[in-house]
């Protein structure tokens, strides 16, 4: 048993700062850029001894006040003042020009929204024919008058409604858990989780003029920690992003939130697209091509609140019997055509089989943080349940730079439990495509596959067998990489006494606090066994598994070993119900991987991708 003598600060990827000269501003410089944004972040003031100082210390991961307990490790006092950790560092952006188009189907095909552009298309020109792809939508051009799918996608909840309309002076603002913000080094607002961007302004100029501050001393500011919140910031290319948290949460944590933000955005516009339209303006307004995108944000980060999948960075699959899921599996292996990559069936919001093409799977794999972009993008609107849609999407760990195009739709309306996403690299294959989900859907029919993916359920953890288990997560490593197996874990349902909203995300938080000391850079440990105040937790990674279990509050550490070990043989007799253990894979030509990861397309990229037309 490791305990745990964690220290204050990262020892890796850390720079000292320079003494104060003039292209190194002083410290208390600093302090009136903080002054500025934490008067409007922070509903209170925070309390200075003598000023602000400049650090290379992070201080140590606070523990959730939910969690205070006994805990069989080390604990360093979390710093008084604020922080601020300066790190050198310098981004490359790369460009590669591919083709894109867009397709809207409903029931009588495909409606062609693309033009080729040359490479020298300015970024009016560009916005001017997104404009024209969302006329043709409103019906301009378009056979039959509106898009049904148009107006199914642009209704919006009115949670959604509360949170674009929301008062940025109030303290019911100031005091949400999670602020998310992304800008351009313009210092233009492009998104705000609460709030309207033209609202805060003001705030993301402040945001901006400190980054640029230090950057003028050449640092890079990486965040900035106070009594009660914690400011990440995260540059990539033209764009900043700032998380701005009372959640306890590790910084790396929240940098990682922020990626799978940025990630999102590019998934809708290519790296490319973004950054050559800022070489030529840089002060463009990128939301005016992303205009009606706020959901899809704003879906994401809630899931990244709710959903374990982003904190292990793995794939929740349905559980499912292993003769069901090679039978589903097998059906999409006989439904091609050439430049299909990827044949994805998912089913409540989680994955029930994936087939790739058998060249990507030997070039590359298919990231996690793909297929939850895929799932987010699928569940954010009510577009996608009204017929088949056509659309480019990339897949920014796969090629940042290009697109695939995304076939979506679901096999068992008006359910809509069940979707069929298959990607291809042709945008002309729609006609083709569409017949391959004509064959699935014909042979799922044919074997009754609908009907008992229905009533499949996630399992309880009494199923498992184990006393005083209440909850776990589970990720393998075992896979054999000739597989180049997409990463996955599993966990039961969270049942009583984590049946509320409240407590799932306390247990949540534990989870993040225990993740963040197992994945500490300064000191990583092996094996944490923590008693909080309602439950007692037992984290272990090992080579072949990473592990978090919740157990009732008066378990001792020998019977919580106990009890692993009769987890760790439940699962492994259960591992290929639980898990896609050998995915299938097909061969088509010619090879898809040539237009998707290697070399030029024939034709170039194009920011109009036509995507926020659906929505």
């Amino acid at each position: 048993m490791e305990r745990d003598n964690h220290q204050e600060g990262e020892t890796g990827g850390m720079n000292t700062c320079d003494p104060p000269s003039e292209s190194n501003p002083p410290a208390d410089t600093l302090a009136t850029s903080l002054s500025l944004l934490g008067n409007h972040m922070f509903p209170y003031p925070e309390r200075r001894n003598g000023g602000d100082t400049v650090d290379k210390e992070e201080p140590e991961e606070l523990l959730p006040s939910a969690a205070i307990g006994k805990e069989h490790h080390l604990e360093a006092k979390p710093h008084p003042n604020q922080e601020i950790r300066l790190d050198t560092n310098e981004t490359e952006e790369s460009e590669c020009q591919n083709c894109v188009s867009t397709h809207l189907a409903d029931d009588r095909g495909p409606v062609d929204a693309s033009n080729d552009n040359d490479q020298g298309e300015t970024a009016e020109f560009v916005v001017a024919m997104l404009a024209k792809a969302k006329l043709e939508e409103q019906g301009i051009g378009l056979k039959g008058g509106s898009s049904p799918l148009l107006e199914a996608g642009t209704q919006e909840t009115p949670a959604f409604i509360t949170h674009r309309d929301e008062d940025v002076t109030a303290d019911s603002w100031r005091q949400h858990r999670k602020h998310v913000f992304v800008l351009s080094e313009a210092g233009k607002p492009i998104y705000s989780r609460y709030g309207s961007e033209e609202a805060l302004s003001s705030t993301m100029g402040v945001m901006m003029a400190l980054v640029s501050f230090v950057q003028s001393g050449d640092n890079i500011i990486r965040s900035v920690y106070s009594e009660e919140h914690t400011v990440v910031f995260l540059q990539k290319g033209p764009l900043v992003l700032v998380c701005v948290s009372s959640s306890h949460q590790s910084e790396r944590q929240l940098r990682g939130e922020l990626l799978y933000v940025y990630y999102q955005i590019i998934s809708m516009l290519t790296q490319a697209s973004i950054s050559r339209i800022f070489e030529h303006k840089k002060n463009y307004d990128l939301r005016r091509l992303l205009a009606g995108s706020e959901k899809i944000l704003d879906g994401l980060l809630n899931l990244v609140d709710s959903d374990p999948s982003f904190l292990l960075e793995a794939v929740h699959c349905l559980p499912l019997a292993s003769s069901l899921r090679d039978s589903l599996s097998q059906i999409l292996q006989k439904a091609i055509t050439p430049n299909l990559v990827f044949s994805i069936l998912i089913a409540k919001n989680q994955l029930l089989t994936i087939v790739q093409e058998k060249t990507v799977i030997e070039d590359t794999r298919l990231e996690p943080a793909d297929v939850h972009l895929l799932l987010n993008l699928i569940g954010a609107s009510s577009a996608f349940q009204a017929g088949e849609i056509w659309t480019p999407i990339c897949l920014p760990l796969f090629n940042p730079d290009c697109y695939f195009y995304a076939y979506i739709s679901y096999l068992d309306p008006p359910e809509c439990t069940v979707c069929l996403l298959l990607l291809s690299t042709d945008k002309e294959a729609f006609y083709a495509v569409a017949e391959c989900k004509r064959k699935i859907e014909e042979a799922m029919v044919a074997q009754n596959s609908l009907s008992l993916i229905a009533k499949v359920q996630s399992y309880s953890v009494s199923q498992v067998g184990v006393s005083d288990l209440r909850h776990f997560m589970y990720k393998p490593f075992d896979v054999p990489d000739n597989y180049r197996q997409l990463t996955q874990f599993t966990s039961p349902e969270m049942e009583a006494p984590y049946s509320s909203e409240e407590e799932k995300m306390r247990l949540l938080d534990l989870y993040r606090y225990m993740h963040s000391r197992i994945h500490s850079t300064s000191r990583p440990l092996k094996l944490i066994y923590h008693v909080a105040e309602k439950e007692t937790l037992l984290a272990w990674v090992t080579s072949k598994f990473e592990l978090y279990t919740c157990f009732s509050p008066l378990v001792t550490k020998a019977c919580a070993i106990t009890a692993i070990t009769k987890l760790l043989r439940w699962i492994k007799k259960e591992e290929d119900r639980l898990f896609i253990r050998y995915p299938p894979k097909y061969s088509t030509t010619p090879n898809p991987s040539k237009s998707s990861r290697g070399g030029k397309s024939d034709q170039h990229d194009s920011t109009d991708n036509g995507f926020m037309s659906l929505l």
